[in-house]
């Protein structure tokens, strides 16, 4: 990855945050009612592991001349839906009545097989729904917004095993029969980007042990946060300069 360095340490110290988040939250969980919820869910429900990330991507987006009220973050990031009435994004820039960005960041640590699916259907209900809603003129004034999407995968052992496929019927597509939960997700990010559901995907691997230390690694050259928010940037420097 071609980042520059200051940008590096920045994602390194987001995925360090991650992981430290989670620990903090997994230990803390419980600590005034006795209760501690089971296995990693503790860390699930606390939330906020993917701040960093979030405030990583605000900052280059007001850098790059987007105003800081202009982007959303935890309050006022809910747009409406087509088949629902309304979704919570991430984060969202919306300027002058004008949708111009959303994004998602997600995370999944252990677990993999129940909820892949979930982060799978969710992924794509996710911009079916806006891309409709935008069609049928939700977001009025507005140029086709930028959607992104930017996933941690925990490393481990059984994020990168093979899985087997089920099928009892039909024969899956060879780029994802018996692939690792890992190149599942790899398969779909790049799909979802493909098929212009979204603008941009970015998908980090990062192991507990190493990633508290910043560790990460980007699995596919193509999904690497370098073209992420290259995508993303020149959408901002694009409305920035419109408005000069």
């Amino acid at each position: 990855m071609n980042l520059n360095p200051s940008l590096k340490m920045q994602l390194r110290a987001a995925v360090k945050q991650f992981w430290i988040t989670r620990e903090t939250q997994a230990r803390n969980q419980g600590a005034l009612s006795g209760a501690k919820d089971a296995g990693a869910r503790s860390a699930v429900t606390g939330g906020a592991q993917m701040n960093g990330f979030i405030n990583v991507v605000r900052d280059l987006l007001c850098h790059s001349g987007i105003p800081k009220p202009d982007v959303y973050c935890e309050k006022c990031v809910e747009v409406p839906g087509w088949y629902r009435p309304e979704k919570k994004w991430d984060l969202l820039v919306v300027s002058d009545g004008r949708l111009l960005a959303g994004i998602e960041f997600k995370s999944q640590v252990g677990s993999f097989g129940n909820n892949y699916n979930n982060r799978t259907e969710g992924s794509i209900g996710s911009a079916v729904d806006l891309w409709a809603a935008y069609r049928e003129g939700a977001f009025q004034l507005s140029a086709r917004p930028w959607l992104g999407y930017l996933m941690l995968l925990e490393e481990a052992p059984s994020s990168v095993a093979p899985v087997r496929s089920r099928e009892p019927h039909f024969d899956v597509f060879p780029e994802i029969e018996n692939a690792s939960y890992a190149k599942r997700y790899e398969v779909l990010l790049t799909k979802l980007v493909r098929e212009r559901l979204y603008d941009a995907a970015c998908f980090l691997m990062s192991s507990a042990a190493a990633g508290v230390r910043g560790v990460y690694r980007e699995p596919a050259p193509e999904l690497s946060f370098e073209n992420f928010v290259t995508s993303l940037l020149a959408k901002a420097i694009s409305v920035a300069k419109t408005k000069e």
